[in-house]
């Protein structure tokens, strides 16, 4: 029978730590030790397991093996429920710290970060937040690998084995100049935009759901300009290049150049984004992930109708 190999502890905290950041000075310096320390376990750890875990590159640094891939994420999940177990073993169950990453749908970030990280800083002091801010394409990515533990993200694609818990729903609205011939109504109709341009949000997934939304309206976009950047997408609108959709409402109307955006509602009757929270199933939650899901709970609970944004 084959002997199990014996690693250490510290082999996979180094090797998690080496494929987070893709470099041993890196880690080594996270972990306030020598790098050639990092670099001894970790090549150890590949001759004990007879697995390659990182391609190592002089010039880029280290890339994850398609067996290193699947290590870091089964060990970041065993090295999370070893926390959990020794602080039972200690008396420490009510008492939440460590480091949680959780990954934020970009458009998200600046209207649920600001609070979140307040609230959890007061409940928790010792819970440290690693926020990961990306599109919905890579919160899969980066759930499947285990880079974050749970995602505050929209409901797009998210796939199979991602359990997606509702929090409230960001309905879409007409971003126009103040200049604008239907800045003032209470509400207008797709078809009205058909014959002007448009500044699309440029993001995947997202620059899908704009897209079959204007479709069903019956209407072909002229995209003038597009953008992964919301802002850009505002400022841009505000200065009458287009108009725009969008869905998360900022609490007043300025753009960073000194320009204003009317919102609009849509009286066509379109799907709005449902805002979740998601998390990959085959993984256990830890205490650290649930104290920042019942946080975004209560954010989300406090809006009027479950909106993430003014109606």
């Amino acid at each position: 029978m084959r002997r199990r190999p014996d690693v250490t502890l510290a082999q996979l905290r180094y090797f998690v730590k080496a494929a987070t950041y893709l470099s041993m000075t890196k880690a080594a310096d996270e972990l306030h030790i020598a790098q050639s320390a990092v670099s001894a376990a970790i090549s150890q750890l590949e001759q004990q397991i007879g697995t390659q875990l990182f391609i190592r590159h002089r010039a880029r640094g280290l890339a994850l093996t398609a067996a290193g891939e699947e290590m870091l994420h089964d060990t970041r999940a065993l090295l999370a429920h070893l926390d959990e177990v020794l602080d039972n073993a200690t008396g420490r169950v009510d008492r939440v710290h460590g480091t949680v990453r959780l990954a934020c749908f970009v458009t998200l970030t600046p209207f649920v970060l600001p609070r979140l990280l307040p609230d959890l800083g007061t409940r928790h002091p010792d819970l440290e937040v690693e926020v990961i801010e990306t599109s919905a394409d890579a919160v899969r990515t980066v759930l499947r690998n285990g880079t974050a533990e749970l995602a505050l993200t929209y409901d797009l694609a998210l796939g199979a084995g991602v359990d997606a818990e509702y929090l409230g729903v960001a309905a879409p609205y007409v971003a126009l100049p103040p200049d604008h011939r239907l800045a003032d109504r209470k509400s207008i109709r797709l078809t009205e935009l058909a014959e002007e341009p448009m500044v699309l949000l440029d993001l995947p997934d997202s620059r899908d759901y704009f897209e079959s939304m204007l479709a069903k309206a019956g209407v072909t976009p002229r995209i003038r300009y597009r953008s992964a950047s919301y802002e850009a997408v505002r400022g841009l609108v505000a200065r009458g290049h287009g108009f725009s959709i969008l869905n998360q409402i900022p609490a007043h109307r300025g753009t960073y150049d000194g320009g204003e955006v009317s919102v609009v509602p849509i009286r066509d009757e379109l799907p709005g984004l449902p805002i979740v929270l998601a998390r990959l199933r085959s993984v256990r939650s830890t205490a650290r992930a649930r104290a920042v899901a019942d946080a975004a709970r209560e954010i989300f609970a406090d809006r009027p109708g479950r909106r993430a944004g003014p109606t």
